[in-house]
């Protein structure tokens, strides 16, 4: 397994991503997708994870647009205010378009027959409309902020998505979470996990409200779907 920085390319141009290849040297692609902080050690500790597990998992920079190579530390209070500047500048229209040319990269310059897409927060609205709006063979979410906003597009979901919500998530809350649940119920391809009790971002090591439990459950959900739906 190795990581490296990669050219991906779009009509607009060039932008970075990071991409951990497995030591197979061939395999399932998965598009890891940032939080509000950018592609940093997190998200590339992501992206290891998977390939250790045989994926090549590409986590593109979304915030190329605003600000290139964006990592920033989740614990800090002044990268904090400056990750939620950048969230409200976010063109999220763009971001699907950039998630596609990431799996277009799998696609082709990996030779991934199939591609799958995780995201976290922001991320995990990106994964949702990735399930929506691109040809990702299945996606999964982690609390992702402002789903309830886009439920316009649930009825062109016809692949795999999983969400994993907190119940106590502060970004989304119950009158959220509820709207959420009634706009995706019936669709086949939709699976929801609730994780009582738990805050934002419980599934990030060293954060204010990781749970390793939790955490463990979900992750441990997500590679069960993927093996299923990736191979």
């Amino acid at each position: 397994m190795s990581g490296k920085d990669v050219t991906l390319n779009t009509t607009d141009g060039a932008f970075a991503g990071y991409l951990a290849c497995p030591a197979a040297g061939n395999g399932a692609g998965i598009v890891v997708i940032q939080e509000i902080f950018g592609v940093n050690t997190f998200v590339r500790s992501v992206a290891d994870s998977f390939a250790a597990r045989g994926y090549f998992a590409l986590a593109p920079d979304l915030f190329w647009r605003l600000e290139p190579g964006v990592q920033l530390d989740s614990t800090n209070e002044a990268e904090q205010k400056r990750a939620f500047e950048l969230m409200g500048k976010f063109n999220v229209d763009l971001g699907i378009k950039d998630i596609e040319a990431a799996i277009n990269h799998l696609r082709g310059t990996e030779a991934c027959s199939k591609v799958g897409a995780v995201g976290f927060c922001l991320g995990g609205l990106l994964a949702y409309l990735a399930a929506a709006r691109t040809d990702a063979d299945a996606s999964v979410g982690y609390y992702g902020v402002n789903i309830q906003e886009r439920l316009d597009a649930a009825a062109n979901i016809r692949k795999p998505l999983m969400l994993h919500i907190a119940e106590k998530d502060k970004h989304v809350p119950p009158a959220a979470q509820k709207r959420i649940a009634e706009g995706l119920t019936g669709n086949p391809h939709v699976t929801i996990c609730v994780y009582p009790e738990m805050e934002h971002a419980f599934a990030r090591p060293g954060g204010e409200h990781y749970d390793q439990a939790n955490a463990e459950l979900a992750n441990g959900r997500t590679a069960t779907f993927f093996r299923q739906h990736l191979g």
